[in-house]
């Protein structure tokens, strides 16, 4: 087993938020496979910053990592009983560990924002997680993509495969050049609009629910007739009536399932003829 642990750490001291606002260079990380040119997974994992992954012919990973500057530090108090604040550049820290062609990068202090631009080979078991001040983008890919965000959107362009993709505040974006036919796939958030583009010739079996924003389509979209499931429920004396509300389909006669929900927001199912 081959086992590769490999990372980039900026350390500063400057006097004056000043200095520290213009804190904002960038630093370059590349981790090779131990297999080149065989699948590969890749994990990118973080609670403060934005994720942006590119598919190339490399067979390298080259990671781009940039700490950004903290403005909130501007409000902290400067002066205390006559004693000046010395302010820190910070710190930041990327890791990637890769072993039998699987890769994890994680960044270190969960305070400090770092905006991670990655440049990967295009066959990629691809999971991606941010947690606040950034968006996630990815463009050109091919494979299973589990992409996961909490305050922020989500884009993916140009994709060949299939797509687990959920956030709570943001919208989803997404446009496929090929499509894993025998392959699930669900996209949902709270609060945003969910946008998804397909082939034209896609078949799937959807799955839809917009609590409080309307759905669309350009498919010719076959709606499941059947009367909406009830359930009656008795417990302790509560009784309870609970209604399906999600709305069933089919394109080009079925095929895996596709489900696309939110709360806030509409739901477009588009074909990349039109």
């Amino acid at each position: 087993m081959t086992n590769k642990v490999v990372g980039l750490v900026f350390l500063g001291l400057i006097i004056g938020i000043t200095a520290f606002a213009q804190n904002g260079s960038t630093e370059q990380l590349t981790v090779p496979l131990s297999s080149p040119g065989k699948p590969y997974s890749l994990k990118v994992q973080m609670v403060r910053g934005s994720i942006k992954v590119v598919g190339s012919a490399s067979s390298e990973i080259q990671i781009n990592a940039t700490p950004r500057a903290e403005d909130e530090r501007r409000n902290r108090q400067q002066v205390v009983n006559g004693m000046k604040r010395i302010d820190s550049a910070g710190s930041f820290e990327v890791t990637a560990k890769e072993a039998d062609n699987n890769v994890t990068v994680n960044t270190g202090n969960p305070n400090k924002a770092v905006d991670l631009e990655l440049k990967i080979p295009q066959d990629v078991k691809l999971k991606l997680g941010t947690v606040n001040g950034g968006e996630i983008s990815v463009d050109n890919v091919s494979g299973q993509l589990e992409i996961s965000n909490t305050n922020d959107k989500i884009t993916l362009t140009n994709i060949s495969g299939s797509v687990v993709a959920n956030t709570v505040n943001g919208d989803i974006t997404v446009t496929f050049s090929k499509v894993d036919a025998n392959a699930p796939m669900a996209f949902s958030t709270l609060n945003g609009d969910v946008s998804v583009t397909l082939p034209a010739g896609t078949k799937a079996n959807l799955k839809m629910k917009s609590d409080n924003g309307e759905i669309f389509s350009d498919f010719d979209v076959v709606i499941d007739k059947t009367p909406q499931k009830t359930e009656k429920t008795n417990s302790a004396g509560m009784y309870k009536i609970k209604r399906d509300d999600w709305v069933y389909g089919k394109i080009n006669g079925g095929g895996a399932e596709m489900m696309m929900k939110n709360m806030q927001g509409n739901l477009y199912l588009k074909t990349s003829s039109k």
